[in-house]
């Protein structure tokens, strides 16, 4: 029998980040406990450990609401994520062959924010940069080095909230896993910006139509990568959510995922969409070539009608995803209770996809998980989690874990930005 591939956070060092002027913990395998009252820093530790898997905070607008809010103040403020991870895979190729060719072994991420203010008339600047194992990466590139999974309350949104919302749970999703995904993503967003601008000019000042074959020809290479990489990933994570959503309402329940293109590469009688939720359509068998040439085509004929507009009409970036329980939209008619389990089915086929596509299991990272989850799926869930590697879970009350649970647990008490490791025989 082969032995798993491992993928586990070994130490966590914070500083200056969110309410944590200064954090250094060992962090354990197995099951961690969190817990403490609201806003004391139970939430903002799985933000930074998602940070270093993803570059991008769950639920800040911004890059600068992640400093302290003393450090903040002075003219040159910065925040720290450092963590050391054990890879048992090679780190995902990047644009750096030296770092792909590193040993499977223990490494090191670094992400600094950067804030400089100007006294004077109050303007500032932040960045980021990314260190892995001491050398300076892209964003793009550092995607991937370290995975892990995401639950929050607020992610009920993705069921129920905008398209937008949607299309970002993706890119999150698939950039940790897929090589190129984020960088490929990056190129046709600066290509869409640059199209667009074209687009408003021929509106506003005329010219010549064809300046547009050239950002034409880029948008689609880049876009029907993106499809092709969201319509197999999104046929994969379909199928094993359906089997967590089957084992989470007790066989009441079928999950299905629809992915709706923007451009959809798959030709379809006209007929095919009055029932769109009752007819799954099947995309797997499409080619890259073939998505690549039907869209330039359907770039081309849609000239005149985005050039009126000043924008680009089709294409990844207005995808839509739907979330289907027994054939109901989730997100118009769907109750709050089935949105819940929808998206915990979503976040625990995430594990099981990821180890599929990287050999290795991502850290899990529940925050308020059980709140609303009724006894019989709260120990159907608890029993799931005793057999993660690692697992990071925040509360506000232990009464919902089951004493097994707590005992196996490692428990750390967070109160105002500090955290004390609880001692199983006090």
């Amino acid at each position: 029998m082969a032995l798993s591939r491992i993928m586990r956070l070994n130490h966590l060092s914070l500083t200056n980040f969110r309410n944590f002027a200064r954090l250094d913990v060992d962090v354990p395998s197995g099951p961690v406990l969190l817990v403490g009252g609201n806003a004391q820093g139970k939430t903002s530790l799985l933000e930074a450990v998602y940070f270093l898997a993803t570059m991008i905070s769950f639920h800040a607008s911004g890059d600068r609401e992640l400093i302290n809010f003393l450090a903040i103040r002075e003219p040159l403020a910065v925040a720290r994520i450092v963590a050391d991870f054990t890879r048992q895979a090679e780190l995902p190729v990047t644009g750096s062959e030296r770092l792909a060719s590193r040993p499977a072994s223990t490494h090191r991420m670094e992400v600094r924010l950067i804030a400089e203010n100007d006294g004077y008339n109050g303007s500032s600047r932040t960045r980021k940069e990314v260190l892995l194992d001491g050398v300076k990466v892209k964003l793009s590139e550092a995607v991937g080095a370290f995975n892990a999974v995401l639950f929050l309350p607020q992610m009920l949104r993705i069921v129920e909230g905008s398209p937008d919302e949607r299309r970002r749970y993706l890119n999150l999703t698939l950039a940790q896993v897929l090589p190129r995904y984020a960088t490929v993503l990056s190129h046709y967003s600066r290509t869409l910006t640059q199209r667009n601008a074209l687009l408003k000019q021929l509106a506003e000042r005329g010219g010549d139509e064809s300046e547009l074959a050239y950002w034409d020809e880029r948008l689609a290479v880049y876009g029907s990568q993106i499809v092709h990489a969201r319509i197999q990933s999104i046929r994969e994570l379909e199928q094993l959510a359906a089997r967590m959503h089957s084992h989470l309402t007790r066989g009441k329940e079928v999950l299905r995922l629809d992915y709706q293109p923007a451009y959809d590469p798959l030709s379809r009688r006209s007929n095919q969409y009055t029932l769109p939720l009752e007819a799954p359509v099947d995309r797997s068998g499409l080619s890259l070539e073939k998505i690549q040439q039907g869209f330039l085509e359907c770039l081309q004929k849609l000239h005149r009608e985005e050039i009126g507009r000043g924008m680009t009409t089709i294409g990844p970036h207005r995808d839509e995803l739907r979330f289907l329980g027994n054939g109901i939209d989730l997100g118009t008619y769907g109750s709050r209770g089935q949105a819940r389990s929808a998206m915990l089915s979503m976040k625990l086929a995430e594990v099981d996809w990821m180890k599929g596509k990287s050999g290795e299991w991502p850290v899990l990272l529940l925050d308020e998980v059980l709140a609303e989850l009724d006894t019989d799926r709260r120990d159907d869930l608890l029993a799931r989690l005793l057999t993660s590697d690692q697992a990071l879970l925040t509360t506000t009350d232990m009464d919902l874990f089951s004493e097994e649970f707590s005992t196996r647990s490692s428990i750390w008490y967070i109160h105002a930005g500090r955290l004390e490791e609880a001692n199983h025989e006090s």
